[in-house]
């Protein structure tokens, strides 16, 4: 068994050129091929783009390219390539290896239901696809643990949201308490104005006209 999340990026090679256009195409893709194999991926990429060029329908310049942008670590260009090889064309081998990879590289940006569904689209492509089966139970059994993880979260927090309600409940209780006492000094306080008020009127002498 291989690594989680193993990815197959060895770049494919063309067959002999049947026509001068396709024998420049080769010329590309092996210059690419070269720069891959030295690990120089951002020189490798423009030589495939050239063969994708030349020949839009280029299968094999579409996955090396999708495969570079892998290595230089651009997940999002590398998974747009390989929707891009996905989307032009019509055999499985070349549909299988591009569901694959992009199951790969979802993984890596952690998205990984889509990762999921990546590699089932492969394993319907290739039942056989031992790789494709390994990376798709690793990414169910990651993501069984993390819906097990935030619903635990959820469960601590809803916890801690409950033991802060009794102590709500006091703070409101004790204000409204401070708040009670607070108008009946208010109330005492005029009652007691207005007793002074009346002394004064009672003892007050009348006026001499």
């Amino acid at each position: 068994m291989k690594n989680l999340f193993y990815i197959s990026l060895m770049p494919l090679l063309l067959l002999l050129p049947v026509l001068i256009k396709a024998q420049d195409e080769n010329a590309a893709i092996r210059e690419g091929n070269k720069l891959y194999h030295d690990r120089q991926f951002e020189k490798a990429m423009p030589a495939y783009q050239k063969a994708i060029e030349q020949n839009p329908k280029n299968l094999t310049a579409r996955y090396n390219l999708a495969n570079a942008r892998f290595r230089t670590g651009n997940m999002p260009d590398a998974e747009k390539s390989y929707d891009d090889l996905i989307a032009n064309t019509t055999e499985n081998k070349y549909k299988e290896k591009g569901y694959y990879n992009k199951g790969v590289t979802l993984t890596k940006q952690q998205k990984l239901q889509e990762s999921i569904d990546a590699y089932k689209d492969a394993l319907k492509l290739d039942a056989t696809d031992e790789d494709a089966r390994f990376n798709l139970q690793k990414a169910l059994t990651e993501q069984k643990k993390q819906n097990q993880s935030k619903q635990q979260q959820q469960k601590q927090q809803q916890q801690k949201q409950q033991k802060q309600k009794p102590e709500n409940n006091k703070l409101d209780k004790r204000k409204i308490e401070q708040y009670l006492k607070s108008l009946e000094q208010k109330e005492q306080d005029v009652q007691r104005k207005m007793q002074q008020n009346r002394a004064r009127s009672v003892t007050q002498p009348e006026k001499d006209w």
